[in-house]
């Protein structure tokens, strides 16, 4: 029976390079998938594209292609990669632009358009799913509008001989799926066999979390070679069943256990896991352990794909102002308390508009709080206090007020940091899949 070997490549923006060389060198790879989007990611994107046209896909593009591309493999593994963020098309012109250089020849090079849909939900006015208000409402707010896509655009530039194919919002489990709809000729209502590929790019799309990163728990889960990771690859046969595995000498560890994480990861209801491809069904999954770091897995099932696509909204809410110093020695924590106190005074003086605000004493009260009777008082602290302004005038007075903490008490500050960085809210609503029409585009180096 046919198999497909796919490899995952990133499980995020800024993820680590080196475990997808080894993987495209080393795996026998037929594909590997970057996937690097999340519903923040597309919307700080598409602000980068407004301040530059040029500009809009991901930031490491230019560092994971020059160096995949620098790699002389034979038979070319072909990329799949959700790198193109708000702006496939300039992606593609990098991408191009980066081989060119490096002097390779007969490369095909496909760019996804249409899933900024941002016209189109002001045009309609939709429902926004989490507030209940109308589109229309968020006013000048709305910065972007990206539909979830399904496989069948990374399908029609496969089949089109695409080496490299760079997206936008794309399910991330879709990237995966894409390639096995492709060389199976799978039927896109055979939604057992989607389910089955859903269910592969759902263990795959994270990357390291499946082979042990975020597995790992000193003490409870061991995981060995944490700062050599290695990245898992699947081979997938005509009926969807997977084995998964990683390179010999890479650390982490692939385990039923591993497996199963990631499995539920993000994952509301096991048995209707909605994509734009088909609802999955991972409910009666089987998990098997063949060998050590192989695990197989079988029986996803699912059913009719939804009749509407879910939409990302990121709206512009304001400026997050993040000032942080250090107290050490005999009462920390006292000093850093006092602190917290000047600084409430401080805004309340000089009425800065302030519409959410935390503050905190890292290793005190920052995630889980510690009562003084829990503990003996903490050596050293460090105050954070991080405030959403509608302004860029009050971020920087409370970033400044901060700093002034240094020589106007309490007594040991130091270490002082401050950062103004925009606000990005994420909304979401429907919008009919009619109303979305993805186009492939090309750019060809003969």
């Amino acid at each position: 029976m046919k198999h497909i070997r796919i490899g995952a490549g990133a499980g995020y923006s800024g993820d680590r390079l080196q475990p997808a060389l080894d993987l495209i060198e080393r795996g026998n790879l037929s594909y590997i998938v970057f996937e690097c989007l999340a519903e923040r990611t597309i919307a700080l994107a598409q602000q980068r594209k407004l301040a530059n046209p040029e500009q809009g896909y991901d930031p490491m593009l230019e560092l994971r292609m020059r160096a995949v591309l620098s790699l002389t493999t034979s038979p070319r593994v072909r990329i799949i990669s959700n790198m193109g963020a708000a702006n496939p098309l300039a992606a593609a012109r990098k991408t191009r632009e980066i081989a060119e250089s490096l002097g390779i020849r007969n490369l095909k090079i496909a760019a996804i358009t249409g899933d900024d849909v941002l016209s189109n939900i002001c045009e309609r006015d939709l429902n926004v799913i989490e507030t209940g208000e109308r589109v229309s409402e968020l006013g000048s707010k709305l910065v972007s509008a990206n539909a979830y896509l399904g496989a069948a655009p990374i399908v029609e530039a496969l089949a089109a001989g695409a080496d490299i194919v760079l997206a936008g919002r794309i399910a991330d489990p879709s990237l995966f799926l894409a390639p096995l709809l492709h060389e199976f000729g799978w039927d896109p209502s055979d939604w057992k066999r989607l389910g089955s590929g859903i269910l592969a790019g759902h263990l795959l799309e994270c990357a390291g979390q499946l082979t042990g990163g975020y597995f790992a728990d000193p003490g409870y889960k061991e995981v060995p070679g944490l700062a050599t990771l290695g990245f898992p690859f699947a081979d997938i046969d005509e009926l969807g069943n997977a084995t998964f595995g990683k390179l010999a000498g890479t650390g982490g560890m692939l385990t039923i256990a591993t497996c199963k994480e990631q499995l539920l990861y993000e994952v509301h209801d096991p048995s209707r896991y909605v994509t734009p491809d088909v609802v999955a069904d991972f409910s009666r999954v089987r998990i098997e352990e063949i060998t050590d770091d192989v695990i197989a897995v079988a029986d996803a099932d699912g059913t009719e794909r939804p009749p509407k696509l879910k939409v990302s909204l990121g709206c512009s809410e304001g400026f997050c102002a993040d000032g942080q110093i250090s107290y050490a020695g005999a009462g920390a924590r006292q000093r850093g308390e006092l602190a917290i106190e000047i600084l409430r005074e401080q805004f309340s003086l000089q009425k800065i508009a302030i519409d959410e605000v935390r503050y905190e004493l890292i290793g005190v009260n920052s995630i889980v709080p510690i009562r003084k009777s829990d503990s003996p008082d903490p050596r050293e602290v460090r105050l954070r206090v991080a405030a959403r302004t509608r302004d860029l005038q009050s971020a920087k007075f409370i970033i400044e007020t901060v700093e002034a903490l240094y020589t106007n008490g309490p007594a040991g500050g130091g270490g002082i940091t401050g950062a103004i960085t925009p606000v990005m809210a994420i909304y979401s609503t429907f919008i009919p899949r009619e109303w979305v029409a993805p186009k492939v585009h090309y750019e060809v180096i003969i």
